[in-house]
């Protein structure tokens, strides 16, 4: 194991919880900004300098898990700030209804299956990975001119053969896995896990705690050109574990040592003996501070207005997430296994206090990140998102278009507003979401034509992608 950095070592000793930014928004604060309307494109004005891009994502976190969505008994002042500076997303979903899809889905632009590695759901051992020579969102922007840096969850594969270093990002701070153990940074794979390049890192506190403050580190450079931060957060991912949960913690890693199987490993870090929907709530208003920390570094360094800030989900929420009305969670293609929070934020071509119901998914962000900033989509590996930048920038209508999802047990697509679903016991339903988003009235008997056409499009477009092995 390498040395321990002088920093590492302050890590080590010091401890320090994720504060609050002192910005708390007031209850009165919130009653006297303007009611959000409904999206409209600012009048065309000059572009400016190409964007930083800051990508957050958080992990598990439901589509109704923020007070600006709707959850009754979690607050989250520094998203809902940020939605109400921005533009909030009500029909936005990921490229997946597990992890590692859906980021191969943002870092590529394209549906999972396009990818070896996109067929896993989600990436459990060291065979498998994001090819390093695949065109990347942080490949294509560095030979555009970008600075790029990834801090947090990678979950595209593990060392020796994969890892953001290797697939067009400059710098890496975070874990490789889908998972790990807040404090010791135990792993998945029951080895440790938390590395800067390619080399272990030793920092015991809370993880949170530590990506916050490389992130904090980051956006406050003296950058000389514009740049890419993926800054993807393990909260509020099980294990249920929050700030001042050392004890629990160190069960659970006492349990992974212990382990002399892959699934002994995987129960302990599913932690089912634990958490509660007040452990859950903890961990995503810390979440909320962590994110309110970086926007406010980001405000002090003087890159607010050029910066374009995306904060989603990776999928839909589990266990304790509060998704009313949405039915079915991560793991499946219903609602609320993949319709996600989203907030945009970019105070120099869009204007606050705006909703979007516009449907979109992952691989759409990958395509509006590369257009914004000027870089051009590898011809060889085309993309299956489509831009919203003439949307949000210009006012234009978005095109007559799928989104398409497929893993295993499910599949589903949306056109407009009807969604076609396949469950895992192979039954075909159809759902109007403009009347019924928690998918309970089965139109399928009613429409049949309708469900046929949509069955087809969906089979037409999954013909094209790579077969499950086995």
């Amino acid at each position: 194991m390498p040395e321990i950095s002088r920093r590492a070592f302050g890590g080590l000793v010091g401890g320090g919880a994720v504060t609050a930014v002192a910005a708390t928004t007031t209850a009165a604060e919130a009653a006297q900004a303007p009611a959000e309307r409904p999206f409209r494109a600012r009048a065309a004005g000059s572009a400016g300098r190409r964007p930083n891009l800051l990508v957050i994502l958080g992990d598990d976190l439901g589509w109704a898990d923020l007070s600006s969505y709707g959850a009754p008994h979690i607050r989250t002042p520094n998203l809902d700030r940020l939605a109400r500076q921005g533009v909030r997303f009500t029909d936005a979903y990921s490229g997946s209804s597990t992890c590692s899809p859906t980021r191969f889905s943002l870092y590529t632009g394209r549906y999972p299956g396009r990818t070896k590695g996109g067929l896993a759901e989600p990436i459990a051992n060291r065979t498998q990975g994001l090819d390093p020579n695949h065109p990347t969102l942080a490949s294509l922007l560095k030979k555009s001119g970008y600075s790029t840096a990834l801090i947090g969850k990678w979950h595209c594969g593990w060392l020796p053969d994969y890892s953001p270093t290797k697939s067009g990002w400059d710098e890496f701070f975070g874990n490789h896995g889908g998972v790990l153990e807040y404090f010791s940074k135990l792993g998945q794979l029951g080895d440790h896990d938390l590395y800067e390049g390619d080399a272990e890192y030793q920092d015991l506190r809370y993880y949170t705690t530590v990506l916050t403050e490389r992130a904090v580190e980051y956006v406050s450079r003296d950058h000389d050109r514009p740049w890419l931060l993926n800054l993807n957060f393990t909260t509020p991912h099980w294990p249920w574990l929050a700030e001042g949960d050392e004890e629990t913690g160190a069960r659970i890693a006492a349990r992974i040592r212990a382990a002399t199987s892959q699934a002994e490993v995987s129960s302990a870090l599913n932690h089912y003996d634990g958490g509660s929907v007040a452990k859950y709530t903890e961990m995503v208003q810390s979440l909320d501070a962590a994110v309110g920390e970086v926007l406010a570094a980001l405000r002090r360094s003087g890159q607010e207005e050029h910066t374009l800030v995306y904060f989603a989900s990776d999928n839909g929420g589990e266990r304790w997430s509060y998704l009313w009305p949405l039915s079915g969670e991560k793991f499946v293609l219903q609602e609320g296994g993949i319709r996600v929070p989203t907030i945009v934020r970019w105070p120099h071509r869009i204007d606050g206090h705006q909703v979007s119901h516009e449907p979109n998914f992952s691989p759409d962000w990958t395509a509006t990140f590369l257009e914004v900033s000027g870089a051009r989509p590898d011809p060889a590996y085309p993309l299956d998102g489509t831009s919203l930048a003439g949307y949000l920038l210009r006012g234009e209508r978005l095109p007559e278009r799928d989104l398409f999802w497929r893993v295993r047990a499910n599949r589903a697509l949306r056109r407009g507003r009807w969604k076609y679903y396949q469950d895992a016991a192979g039954k075909d339903h159809l759902y109007d979401l403009g009347a019924d988003l928690r998918e309970q009235a089965d139109l399928a008997p009613d429409e049949p034509d309708l469900l046929a056409e949509l069955k087809a499009a969906w089979e037409r477009t999954a013909a094209g992608l790579l077969p499950y092995p086995g």
